[in-house]
């Protein structure tokens, strides 16, 4: 699957406002845009043997992570599957308009969630991790 912009699955109002109803977003929707995070843990966690990192964009100047991913070996995974980093940033920088400076994010995912204001699995209307484990064995790894 080509790399899509993660804010083009962007969460509407009602989304933001109940759970349940983004909770019941398709797959990708949902991995895009308010459980990015979630799914970048999970697949580093589903792949011990492999030096997995999480790394995140947010617009140039600001500090705010709005995508985060995970990376091994220039290849980036998130809710388009696995893709080569270069097209993921390119397309989410299209798609902003503006330019985005990208982080390598070495904090753990209560410490990540804290700081960026995103959910712990706990928060989620159902568990989202079991979700993310059955998204990340759709997508063939780069290395397999």
């Amino acid at each position: 699957m080509a790399a899509e912009a993660a804010r083009a699955f962007r969460r509407t109002a009602i989304e933001r406002s109940d759970q349940r109803i983004a909770w019941e977003r398709p797959d990708q929707a949902f991995f895009a845009a308010g459980a990015c995070h979630i799914l970048a843990w999970v697949c580093r966690d589903s792949y011990p043997d492999r030096l997995i990192e999480i790394a995140g964009v947010h617009l140039a100047g600001d500090w705010q992570v709005f995508h985060a991913y995970a990376l091994w070996d220039g290849w980036a995974f998130d809710h388009s599957g696995w893709n080569p980093e270069p097209e993921l940033l390119a397309v989410n920088t299209d798609f902003e308009g503006r330019p985005l400076e990208r982080v390598k994010i070495v904090d753990g995912i209560a410490a990540f969630c804290e700081t960026h204001h995103s959910r712990m699995p706990h928060q989620y209307w159902d568990d989202p991790l079991p979700r993310a484990r059955d998204y990340v064995s759709r997508y063939a790894p780069p290395w397999a």
